[in-house]
């Protein structure tokens, strides 16, 4: 967080005096000083506001899912507990087998070489709730899992798909990621 702070006000401190401060790459700012500017303000100004929820939701994503995978590969002392446990609900196998298939059909990179990356936010409440012998141990509570995760799916969704998070919504996804780390104490 600090270091994006950074790279904004360097960015802005760069923009004002017109001077290339060496920070951003030469790609980056051609594309950006072409297009960028073409947004109208509101737009990047929504943006702005919005990037902090997103990087909020990003980092608590990417803890659950390394959560999920280090308490998973415990269990079954298996690096290869995707393919070699019966952990994962075969409809959420067939759902990131579909997922992965779709992106190589595409031609684009691979967003990841792990299953769980190709997991959705639902799918992980249901990995968890699936195997809740050996996630009752990280946990205090399943239904209060069951409830935070709901909760945090449907936060996700203003996040994900690029329309403003309300002044409630926004106090409510602070709410969300406290009663997450609460329910692992």
């Amino acid at each position: 967080m600090t270091n994006q702070m950074l790279m904004e006000e360097l960015s802005r401190i760069s923009a004002i005096h017109a001077i290339d401060l060496g920070h951003v790459p030469a790609s980056s700012q051609a594309v950006e000083g072409t297009y960028y500017p073409q947004f109208s303000e509101s737009v990047r100004s929504e943006a702005s506001q919005m990037s902090r929820h997103y990087e909020i939701f990003y980092c608590l994503e990417k803890s659950i899912r390394i959560l999920v995978s280090v308490t998973i590969e415990t269990a079954e002392n298996a690096a290869d507990w995707w393919v070699s446990s019966n952990r994962i609900p075969q409809n959420v196998k067939s759902e990131v087998d579909s997922r992965i298939q779709r992106e190589v059909d595409s031609g684009i990179t691979l967003r990841s070489q792990d299953e769980l990356d190709f997991t959705t936010f639902g799918e992980l409440s249901v990995i968890i709730n699936s195997n809740w012998s050996i996630f009752g141990g990280v946990f205090s509570s399943r239904k209060a899992v069951e409830k935070v995760m709901a909760n945090l799916n449907s936060l996700r969704g203003p996040i994900a798909h690029c329309s403003p998070l309300a002044e409630d919504e926004q106090l409510r996804l602070h709410l969300a990621v406290r009663d997450w780390f609460r329910l692992m104490e």
